[in-house]
């Protein structure tokens, strides 16, 4: 996952986990991370689109460092408030550190039990529901914070992840991930696709840090759940070397 969401390990640093897949923290990208710096970029993009919707009382569910909650204040329209949320208690201290102001908090919860009386305008959740057990529930949440009117913002990678990253729960597709708007009403207004290309070389050979943290054993995996290997497979043969992602723009009825 490539945006900034929770950091599964509660006692790692900023600075330590800024080398893992899970993980962004644009202060510390080295300049020989590649992947990492990629990634950023494909992230900012996620929340430039998002800012272009983003205004009244503003939730970033699952921020991650803060980086793109602090983004959405400085740049939506109306803005009232904008509050982070991320389960990590570490990247919480960071962002509060780094990318808080009047009107800009951040704050430590886990997102499925995160409540607000009043609701929020704009929801954006990056990169995050693949991580949950169970994203139709986390979604569901994400649609009941929202007030009447209000804009849903959210991102998933359409092509596997769940063989490489083993901190990623679920896969999707385009027509999966357009299901759980769907089945809450919403009404899609915008989207976008993005590609990042990988070096399968780079990829067998963690040749760079931050793939340290990818899947141990990718054979044995394949070996233990087939049909992953067969999405993988597919996917390979119809996209190449390359990771694909949707973001999604709903308004909620």
């Amino acid at each position: 996952m490539e945006r900034g969401t929770a950091n599964l390990d509660p006692t790692a640093s900023p600075r330590a986990s800024a080398a893992s897949l899970e993980r962004l923290v644009p202060d510390e990208l080295a300049a020989s991370d590649i992947t990492g710096h990629r990634t950023l970029e494909l992230h900012l993009a996620r929340y430039e689109l998002a800012a272009r919707y983003a205004r009244g009382r503003i939730l970033d569910m699952a921020c991650g460092v803060g980086y793109g909650t602090r983004l959405l204040a400085d740049r939506g329209r109306d803005v009232v408030s904008a509050t982070g949320v991320d389960l990590a208690g570490e990247a919480i201290a960071y962002a509060r550190s780094r990318y808080a102001r009047d009107g800009v908090t951040y704050e430590h919860c886990d997102a499925v039990q995160f409540a607000d009386a009043d609701g929020f305008d704009t929801v954006v959740s990056l990169e995050t529901i693949e991580h949950v057990p169970e994203p139709a529930v986390l979604f569901a949440r994400l649609v009941g914070l929202l007030r009447r009117r209000g804009i849903l913002i959210a991102s998933v990678p359409t092509t596997p992840s769940v063989d490489v990253n083993p901190h990623h729960l679920h896969d999707f597709t385009e027509r999966s991930f357009r299901a759980l708007g769907e089945q809450h009403g919403l009404r899609e207004i915008d989207h976008r696709r993005q590609v990042q290309p990988y070096s399968i070389v780079g990829v067998l050979s963690r040749s760079e840090q931050r793939m340290e943290t990818m899947r141990a054993n990718l054979v044995r995996y394949y070996v233990n759940h087939p049909w992953a290997a067969v999405r993988r497979a597919v996917a390979t043969a119809r996209f190449g070397f390359s990771n694909r992602y949707l973001t999604l723009v709903w308004r909620k009825p």
